[in-house]
């Protein structure tokens, strides 16, 4: 089993652009998988951790409704925002400047085949990554995501998540709000929950912004930690 993970921090970059490139590291772990199993060989797949902030974008997952989404093409275009209706799970998600978004493209076969257990791992990344920023975060029952005040009237959500899986080889990720402008969430139901607000972590902290490197390099030490994983060197050419 391979725990090696190849990281790439690709800075801002267009969804689209991030999406097919993705798709194509996807694809790659599939094709490896597929060969084994019909030649019977034991190659090793890779294994993939992508930082990325995007431009103003709005994406749908496989089982959303576009009617959470709550502004027209025209709105969009005003607002320099971009919609795509792609291949994960979950409803609506916002994703922008300011925020980290992680795509793990992992052969979970490396690792564990419990894609329930993945999902709750790559919330305890969150959590622990907000605890060494003194909040309290915590999951809600029945909605993916990690959240603060879970359960009281000003339950916020601060970091969502939605996956696609096949053949246990994971993409798409969680979006993490940091320095994240919130009024982009207005113009959708967060989702597809009505009634909850959303929250990033400069606000939390009263703060300008933070620091995305700081962050990243946390969460990054906490997924290590939980998926028993290491950084693969880069070899120079």
């Amino acid at each position: 089993m391979n725990k090696y993970l190849e990281i790439n921090d690709l800075g801002l970059r267009d969804y689209k652009e991030i999406w097919d490139y993705q798709e194509n590291l996807f694809q790659k772990i599939l094709q490896i998988k597929s060969k084994n199993s019909k030649e019977n060989l034991q190659y090793e797949t890779p294994n993939f951790f992508l930082f990325v902030e995007h431009p103003h974008v709005y994406t749908l997952g496989k089982s959303g409704h576009v009617e959470n989404l709550l502004i027209s093409e025209k709105k969009l275009a005003e607002i320099n925002a971009s919609f795509y209706k792609i291949n994960r799970g979950g409803d609506i998600t916002y994703h922008g400047p300011g925020q980290i978004v992680g795509y793990p493209i992992l052969d979970l076969e490396n690792f564990f085949t419990d894609i329930h257990k993945y999902m709750r791992l790559l919330e305890e990344m969150i959590i622990l990554t907000l605890a060494e920023y003194g909040l309290k975060a915590e999951r809600s029952k029945g909605e993916t995501g990690v959240w603060l005040d879970v359960g009281t009237p000003f339950a916020r959500k601060i970091c969502a998540m939605g996956v696609r899986a096949s053949r246990w080889v994971t993409m798409h990720g969680f979006a993490l709000n940091v320095n994240t402008d919130l009024g982009y969430f207005d113009h959708m139901i967060p989702c597809g929950i009505r009634g909850k607000a959303v929250t990033s972590l400069n606000v939390e902290l009263g703060k300008t912004k933070i620091s995305l490197a700081e962050v990243k390099v946390r969460l990054l030490k906490h997924f290590l930690m939980l998926f028993e994983a290491e950084i693969k060197e880069k070899t120079e050419a």
